[in-house]
């Protein structure tokens, strides 16, 4: 059974800062994700990506 999973990674700090069920996490609760819990990166003019992986 495949999963499919949201990463969001900080390419200044070459860091994984979180990696979310797609299944329980669409678009909008991971951009709220981003503006509540990654805010810090996002104030300081960090650039953030999100990932989408498949895991087996």
């Amino acid at each position: 059974m495949m999963m499919e999973i949201r990463e969001i990674y900080c390419n200044n700090c070459k860091k994984v800062l979180g990696r979310y069920n797609v299944k329980y996490y669409p678009d909008d609760k991971i951009g709220d994700l981003i503006k509540s819990s990654h805010e810090r990166h996002v104030r300081e003019g960090h650039e953030i990506e999100i990932r989408r992986i498949k895991k087996s």
